[in-house]
């Protein structure tokens, strides 16, 4: 019936043999096991590489942070060596001939230290580390070779041991050290920086931008060099401008270029940017990196062990625990992708302003734009392209007098105007001509910021003294006043539901309080001065800018933070757009810097050709507003 071909016939010996269906689903069984368990072998040694890479990670920030503290530490005792061999060298001519001899001997003596004087003092730190931390094995040097400043086997050794000893130590160390040593650091680097006084012009601040800041710091830390707190606070907001000596003259030398004790604000420009400088370090490198001894290592040491940006740059965010570890910030994949976030800002106008430019503000309708410099506020048209010259001029405080904050009503009839005076102005927007309907005096000689209630029923103003004055703005009267900054109030904002006040000062503190109970209700502590915050109007973080070149975002109710290094010097304005998902920062390094909220990814960046000294953004967040230190405004449009 069938062919003969279609029965199976026995296997003969030397042919293939044959399975079955459920032979071979068998051991595709197998195999597919087998193949599962090297996944999930692989798959352990990945997570195990994984977790060895993130702890090299964390050795190598730890490496560094080491390396700028001894960095640290070694300018620290150079700086007390040459503050005594001057003072030595004063008392000198007041001692005996026979005295004089002996002291020079002695002085010799001391500066012929050994190298086996030198082990032994190292051993006898180590050893004192010791008791409070065992050493932790030290990561090579990243260049394969010991550093060429030390000499000699047992020298290397000797310091390496320590600096094993100092790496556990500082794991120990409270996170408010090492802001401290941060901030130390930044005052005895030798640096270029600002001069003592503030020079003549933005320009003129920036070609000095030089050589006096480290004496000027030296000198600011002298017992009586201010009268009294009033008096500091106007200096280190003082910027830009000094009455003009001759070339050669004595207000040219360097003594006579320091500040007078108790020099008085009103007779130099407003803008925080004059105040202090920057050191050469790029604060984005600092918490990596002591001292450029090996540039060439930047790259390749940093770089591939750490997160890097797009530029190729190390990494510049950093996430702080609440036990003070810092960690290099992994940005997720929509970090500077979606709705709402900018892909850059295209700049629109230059509005020639002709002074320093200390405060700016945009109309909620986007159609004008009010610079404030010295003693006035201009208003501009931007809404129509072309050339820009001011539709008005607001003739605000003193002639000489710089404006500090201008800010509008949620209306747009209103602007209230605060600066280097003891009075508020509060203009008539909506008259056929711009006039003064109001004006709110105060004990204080300056206002350096203002915030306006969303009610629009309340102002509160940041004063020299350090107070904030709350204003009834219907019966233009004074109805509190928070004290708690014991040095100037320098920045303000407010919470999108008007509950809160968030307030930074020349104290180094942070403060929130509680408009509702009129009280304080939390307090961060820095290590430098704050310059400029920013309260996210969708979310529980406050942006905060400092002197020390750092922006932080604060959770306002955890202790985890995020510390941002891309500006290279103080940070001088800050601004939240209103979608809350991006903020801008400016600073006197000619800098402006759009962040993702919150974890700082950089959505883009523009150098300006002068100190940035303040920002506004507009309510759509489709424009953002500069004021720079050479004279004018820019007006950028924000590309999505």
């Amino acid at each position: 019936m069938f062919p003969q071909g279609r029965h199976p016939t026995p296997l003969q010996p030397g042919q293939p043999f044959k399975f079955s269906v459920l032979e071979i689903c068998d051991r595709i069984k197998e195999e597919f096991q087998f193949l599962q368990a090297q996944y999930h072998s692989l798959k352990l040694e990945c997570e195990k590489l994984v977790s060895e890479k993130t702890e090299m990670q964390r050795h190598y920030v730890m490496y560094y942070e080491m390396s700028y503290g001894l960095n640290i530490e070694m300018h620290k005792q150079a700086e007390i060596v040459k503050r005594l061999s001057a003072i030595c060298a004063q008392i000198m001519p007041f001692l005996t001939q026979e005295h004089q001899q002996q002291v020079l001997q002695a002085v010799e003596r001391a500066k012929q230290v050994t190298m086996g004087e030198l082990n032994s003092i190292v051993g006898q730190q180590l050893q004192h580390l010791s008791h409070h931390a065992s050493p932790i094995p030290l990561t090579p040097h990243p260049s394969g070779m010991p550093p060429s400043s030390l000499s000699g086997a047992s020298g290397t050794s000797g310091l390496l041991a320590l600096s094993g000893a100092l790496m556990a130590h500082s794991q120990l160390a409270a996170k408010e050290d090492r802001v401290a040593q941060d901030g130390e650091n930044r005052e005895r680097t030798p640096s270029r920086s600002v001069s003592a006084s503030p020079p003549e012009s933005p320009q003129d601040e920036e070609r000095t931008g030089g050589t006096e800041l480290k004496r000027k710091r030296e000198e600011k830390d002298l017992p009586g060099h201010y009268d009294s707190d009033g008096d500091k606070s106007d200096y280190n907001l003082v910027v830009d401008e000094d009455p003009p000596s001759e070339p050669g003259s004595p207000g040219n030398t360097p003594s006579s270029r320091l500040p007078s004790a108790g020099r008085e604000m009103p007779e130099s420009p407003a803008s925080i940017a004059s105040s202090r400088s920057t050191t050469p370090l790029k604060p984005k490198d600092q918490s990596l990196v002591a001292f450029e001894s090996h540039p060439h290592l930047r790259t390749s040491t940093i770089s591939s062990s750490l997160s890097t940006i797009p530029g190729g740059k190390p990494a510049y965010s950093f996430h702080v625990s609440a036990d003070g570890q810092m960690q290099p910030v992994p940005f997720p994949p929509d970090a500077l992708i979606g709705s709402g976030i900018p892909r850059h800002a295209r700049q629109l106008h230059t509005l020639t302003h002709g002074e320093v430019v200390c405060a700016v503000t945009i109309s909620s309708s986007t159609q004008h734009v009010y610079t404030g410099g010295k003693g006035c506020v201009k208003v501009w048209d931007v809404g129509q392209p072309g050339t820009k010259t001011a539709v008005a001029q607001l003739d605000c405080l003193n002639r000489d007098n710089y404006i500090r904050s201008c800010k509008l009503l949620p209306d747009g009839r209103s602007l209230i105007v605060g600066g280097e005076a003891s009075t508020l102005s509060i203009w008539d927007l909506a008259a056929p001509t711009p006039r003064i309907k109001a004006e709110l005096t105060s004990s204080a000689p300056a206002c350096y910021a203002l915030a306006i209630s969303p009610d629009a029923k309340v102002c509160f103003s940041c004063c020299s003294d350090g107070n904030i004055v709350v204003w009834d703005l219907q019966n233009q009267t004074m109805v509190r006043q928070f004290q708690g900054h014991t040095d100037g109030a320098s920045c303000i904002d407010i919470s999108n539901y008007g509950t809160k006040l968030w307030t930074g000062g020349l104290d180094n503190t942070v403060r929130c309080w509680d408009l509702r109970e009129g009280r304080q209700l939390q307090q961060h502590d820095f290590s430098s001065q704050i310059f400029s915050l920013g309260y996210c109007p969708t979310g529980e973080w406050l942006a905060v800018g400092m002197e020390s070149s750092n922006v932080e975002i604060l959770h306002v109710t955890k202790p985890d933070k995020y510390q941002l290094h891309l500006h290279e010097s103080c940070v001088l304005s800050l601004k939240f757009a209103s979608c809350g998902k991006w903020f801008v920062s400016t600073g006197k390094d000619n800098l402006l810097n759009a962040w993702r909220t919150p974890y700082g990814a950089s959505i883009f960046q523009s150098k300006e050709s002068s100190s940035v000294l303040s920002c506004d953004i507009s309510v759509n967040d489709k424009f953002i507003v500069t004021g720079s230190g050479d004279k004018k405004a820019t007006v950028y449009e924000v590309v999505y």
